[in-house]
């Protein structure tokens, strides 16, 4: 669904096109689903409280990015969080729907490897990453979404991948099989 450009649309339409890549990078960051539906919540309220009228598409999915990797930061430090336990959280799988009906079992693991590793990554290098492989963002938007200079983004991303590759080393994940 495309939007039109420089209108305030509805929020229907909004949430429609943009609430599947806030609740992604929400638990990319938070790395749980109860935090980042709390996170994908409160972007949204913020989105209307804004008002705003965006100047096209970009625009308006930046201001969400930014917005989504702002409130996280703020959920990360806030004295609730950092109060909680760990144990709180069991390990709820990574939301990736496996079904033998598929036909695709070895794909789907494949993509549940890598997954996994990106979510152990460090915040930093977990967000770049899911910004740039799967939100499909170029380095120029996501330098703009993040703050972040280019030559930081291009060393993060380096840097992101090393780990990765060393992480799918050490599981002996043969990068071939990965699609």
């Amino acid at each position: 669904m495309e939007l039109s450009l420089c209108t305030k649309d509805s929020l229907e339409e909004v949430l429609r096109a943009y609430s599947d890549m806030v609740y992604r990078l929400a638990f990319s960051r938070a790395r749980n689903s109860f935090d980042a539906n709390d996170i994908m919540q409160d972007v949204f309220l913020k989105y209307i409280r804004a008002d705003k009228t965006y100047n096209d598409e970009e625009h308006r999915k930046a201001w969400l990015i930014k917005t989504t990797v702002n409130t996280s930061k703020t959920l990360a430090l806030s004295a609730w969080n950092r109060r909680r336990s760990s144990e709180e959280f069991n390990d709820e799988g990574l939301g990736v729907n496996c079904s033998a009906e598929d036909g695709n079992l070895k794909n789907i693991e494949n993509k549940s490897v890598v997954l996994s590793a990106v979510m152990d990554l460090p915040k930093k290098y977990r967000t770049v990453i899911h910004l740039f492989y799967y939100e499909d963002m170029s380095l120029s938007d996501l330098s703009e979404a993040t703050g972040l200079s280019l030559n930081t983004l291009k060393s993060q991303l380096h840097r992101a991948r090393n780990l990765l590759k060393e992480k799918f080393v050490k599981l002996g994940v043969d990068f071939s099989d990965i699609s």
